[in-house]
Formats: C-alpha cells, sequence, structure tokens
C-alpha cells in the first residue's frame, strides 16, 4: 500500500486525500494539509515509484487509481479528492472508476488528455548528478544547475533527493520507461457525475478552452476556475489562494 501521511483529527466532513503530481511527495504538501487539517481530517499520500512508496509496474493510471481506492477503502470513508497533474489525473480516473469511494474532486492544473511535452529532460538532469559528490542539498543544487536553470524547479525535484543515502526517492526507471503513459489519459467509459473544480494556474498553458469538451464529456458537472498569476506548480506558487479556493469548493 502506499505511504500515508495523516494530518488532524476526524470529523463530521469527509477526508480530504492529496494525489502529488510527477517527481513530488506528499511532503511537497505539507503546509496546506497542516492549514487545512483545521477542518478536519487531511490525507497525503506518496504515490506508487515516489517518496517513501513502493516501486513497481506498471506506473499508469489505472494502477495510481487503484492504489488511492485500496488508501480510501482502509479509511472506510468517502473522501473528497485532491490531485495536482499527474495526481489530478490519477483522482479523475479513481473518481469515474470507483465513484462510490469519491465526493467531490479538485483537479489541480491537468486536463483529462494526453500531453506532447516531455519530462525526460528533468529525468535526464536528475541521473546526471554524481550523488558521490553530493555532502549536503547545495553541493546537489550546484550540480543540478548545469541542467535545470529554473531555482524553483531545482529546489521541488531536490525535495526528492535523500542527501544522507544519497539516493533520489524516485524510481526513475520505471518512471522513464512510463514517460508515455504519464502524458497521456486511458480510454475510459462513463462519467462521474459528482461536483468536480477544474482549478488551474492563470499564467499556465496546461489547461486549454480547447480540453473544455474532453472534461465535460467524463465531468458534467465539472466547474472552472483560475488562480490569476500562477503557473504550473500553483498550489506551491501561491499556497493561500489554492487552499482558499479547495475550501470554498468542498465546503
Amino acid at each position: 500500500m502506499l505511504e500515508t501521511y495523516n494530518i488532524g483529527a476526524p470529523t463530521e466532513r469527509p477526508p480530504v486525500l492529496i494525489a502529488h503530481g510527477l517527481f513530488g511527495s506528499a511532503r511537497n504538501w505539507g503546509v496546506i494539509a497542516k492549514r487545512m487539517s483545521e477542518r478536519g481530517r487531511v490525507v497525503t499520500v506518496d504515490m506508487r515509484n515516489h517518496g517513501h512508496s513502493f516501486r513497481g509496474a506498471p506506473h499508469d493510471y489505472p494502477a495510481m487509481a487503484g492504489d488511492l481506492a485500496e488508501v480510501i477503502e482502509n479509511l472506510g470513508a468517502q473522501v473528497d479528492v485532491i490531485g495536482h497533474s499527474m495526481g489530478g489525473k490519477a483522482v479523475m480516473v479513481l473518481a469515474l472508476t470507483r465513484p462510490d469511494l469519491v465526493r467531490r474532486v479538485v483537479v489541480g492544473d491537468i486536463a483529462p488528455v494526453g500531453y506532447s511535452h516531455t519530462q525526460q529532460g528533468m529525468i535526464d538532469a536528475m541521473r546526471a548528478l554524481d550523488l558521490s559528490r553530493v555532502e549536503t542539498r547545495g553541493d546537489a543544487d550546484r550540480q543540478l544547475a548545469e541542467f535545470v536553470d529554473d531555482a524553483g524547479v531545482r529546489a521541488f525535484l531536490l525535495q526528492s533527493l535523500d542527501v544522507k543515502a544519497r539516493a533520489w526517492r524516485l524510481n526513475l526507471d520505471q518512471l522513464e520507461a512510463d514517460m508515455a503513459q504519464v502524458l497521456g489519459f486511458p480510454e475510459i467509459s462513463g462519467t462521474f457525475e459528482g461536483p468536480v473544480l477544474m482549478l488551474s494556474g492563470g499564467a499556465s498553458d496546461y489547461v486549454l478552452p480547447e480540453h473544455r469538451a474532453a472534461v465535460k464529456a467524463l465531468f458534467p458537472a465539472a466547474r472552472f476556475a483560475k488562480i490569476p498569476g500562477a503557473g504550473h506548480w500553483l498550489h506551491a506558487e501561491k499556497p493561500r489562494e489554492f487552499e482558499a479556493a479547495c475550501a470554498a469548493f468542498l465546503g
């Protein structure tokens, strides 16, 4: 089962389950989860092949949705789900295949479509690090800067580096092997009739007007909202605004 992190005490509200994106981990969501736990129980997970969760094939959305379903069944209650990017696709597949487990869905800056960009460059950059020369996170950052210009992206990737063990908490081989699955979206028949919030970054191009038909075909009750000035990592760039939008939608 996935590594899970429980914050807050159960209340009359459904628990909130948060699924992170590619190369992320539950710890990326620590601050938001802590603040949201003032309203009730919040559960964050390390997705398969990430963080402290198990390594395994395949790394595709039916498998990831199955992992999330197992976590929810162990909780013994219907949940609200929040997923960002890869995690957003996983919670969409979860809602479509196991609607009995899900009350409301927040999807962070991703659509149920295939994308043409690749994250292979990030995998290559992480592999290029000479971990034998890494004593501190600063050492790793200086090496990574040769391949990744953006300091924010480097900081995000380095959250998955265990400096002491000199190892990535990511199964880079499996993520590379299944990158086409991660970028795509499976063919699924049926719909999820419950409330869905498609929350995107105003400065991001991941959710476009031409994606609305695909969203509405699967999620007829979907609503769309944007966080002005936020890019793809909207929860990291505008955490208070992201949290407020989720709180208002989840009720």
